[in-house]
C-alpha cells in the first residue's frame, strides 16, 4: 500500500478472531483502483475492504504507472490462433481466437517496456503442396479478462477504455500508428 501513498492508522489483531487482523489506511481516492481485486487475489478471498471519504487533501505524489509496455493490433480482423501463437513469446494476451480487433486496439501486455505492434489477424498462406508431415496445431492460451476497474487502474495517459454492451477493450488514444509516431515527434520538440 506504500506505493498507492497510503498512511497506516491502526492495525489491531483481534483476540480469539483467529488469524484475522484489523488494518485502517488513510489512502488517496485515486489509490484504492484495483486496490480491492489485489486484496481478494493475496488473500484467497478473505479480505474484507471497506472505505468512506475522510476529507479533501493536496496531492501527495504520483502513484506508480505500470512498467510493462502493451501489443497494439496493427489491423482490423478476427484474431487467429496461427498469429497468437507465433507472438505468445512477445508477452500476455487479452485477445482470444475468433474475438473481432481493430487498429489502435490493445490485444496484450508486451514483456518489455517498449509498446509495439503486432498483427494477431494473420492468417496461415495455403499452398497446393502438402507435406507428408501434419501441420503443428496452434497452442491455443486463455486471454487475461480485466474488470473496468482493472482495465482503468491499467490504462496509460494515451489509453483509453472502451465499453460497450457486449466487450471491454482497452485502445491508444490515437488509433493509427503513423498518428501515434507524428504525436511522439511533436511531443519531442
Amino acid at each position: 500500500l506504500g506505493d498507492r501513498r497510503s498512511e497506516v492508522i491502526t492495525i489491531d489483531a483481534k483476540s480469539g478472531a483467529g488469524d484475522f487482523v484489523h488494518m485502517e489506511f488513510m489512502i488517496p481516492s485515486r489509490g484504492l483502483f484495483g486496490l480491492h481485486a489485489r486484496m481478494m487475489n493475496a488473500t484467497s478471498g478473505r479480505a474484507v475492504m471497506h472505505h468512506t471519504f475522510e476529507r479533501y487533501e493536496l496531492m501527495r505524489g504520483a502513484i506508480p504507472q505500470r512498467k510493462a509496455g502493451v501489443m497494439i493490433a496493427t489491423a482490423t480482423g478476427q484474431v487467429t490462433a496461427y498469429a497468437l501463437d507465433a507472438l505468445y513469446d512477445r508477452g500476455i494476451f487479452f485477445v482470444e481466437p475468433g474475438e473481432k480487433v481493430y487498429e489502435g486496439q490493445v490485444v496484450g501486455e508486451h514483456c518489455k517496456e517498449k509498446d509495439i505492434p503486432v498483427n494477431v489477424v494473420r492468417s496461415k498462406q495455403q499452398t497446393n503442396v502438402r507435406a507428408s508431415s501434419k501441420d503443428e496445431a496452434a497452442r491455443v492460451r486463455p486471454a487475461r479478462k480485466m474488470s473496468l476497474e482493472a482495465s482503468m487502474e491499467y490504462i496509460q495517459e494515451d489509453e483509453l477504455v472502451e465499453i460497450c454492451p457486449s466487450s471491454l477493450r482497452i485502445r491508444k488514444r490515437l488509433l493509427k500508428e503513423t498518428d501515434r509516431k507524428r504525436h511522439e515527434r511533436k511531443k519531442h520538440l
